[in-house]
């Protein structure tokens, strides 16, 4: 079977893109989402293009950090990261936010769709970085996108239930 080096999820939230936007736009909120994902420390307070943050991570008794650089953050449309580690290229992780309403004033719908691209390729250092996410993470690098879609899966729809709840 051939590597995937791309994955995406959607799904339908009954909320206005700004609302859905708010909620995935703020890296201290993925420890709530993400089953990854269980902490992120960042500097300052507002999050735009060029913000870092560290995120904290765990697979079962295996805890790791990366670093991440914001590279989109348009409000109601999109917000995505780069994620590094130890200055070398991992992945790119984002959302698109797009709303699917008709127009009537029934409540409103967005689609949110998470994507992930891994960047462990085409640069010197992608078999060693690969390498070390096997390490920490217990995760080969081929099997990497069917981790990330189940993760996704899950990530979507807790943001979905916390959305439609507020």
């Amino acid at each position: 079977m051939e590597r995937e080096w791309v994955v995406e999820e959607s799904v339908a939230v009954e909320a206005d893109p700004g609302t859905v936007y708010a909620a995935v736009a703020d890296p201290r909120r993925m420890g709530e989402w993400s089953p990854e994902v269980f902490a992120t420390w960042i500097r300052g307070g507002a999050v735009r293009p060029g913000t870092r943050f560290v995120g904290f991570n765990r697979i079962g008794w295996r805890v790791w950090f990366t670093t991440c650089q914001v590279t989109v953050a348009v409000p109601g449309q999109a917000f995505a990261f780069r994620v590094s580690s130890f200055g070398m290229p991992v992945a790119l992780w984002g959302y698109r936010i797009e709303g699917i309403g008709d127009g009537s004033p029934a409540p409103a719908k967005t689609r949110l769709t998470e994507y992930w691209e891994d960047l462990r390729r085409d640069n010197r250092g992608a078999a060693f970085v690969s390498l070390l996410g096997r390490v920490f993470t217990g995760v080969p690098a081929a099997r990497r996108a069917d981790v990330n879609r189940d993760g996704m899966r899950r990530t979507l729809a807790k943001i979905k239930a916390a959305v439609e709840k507020s």
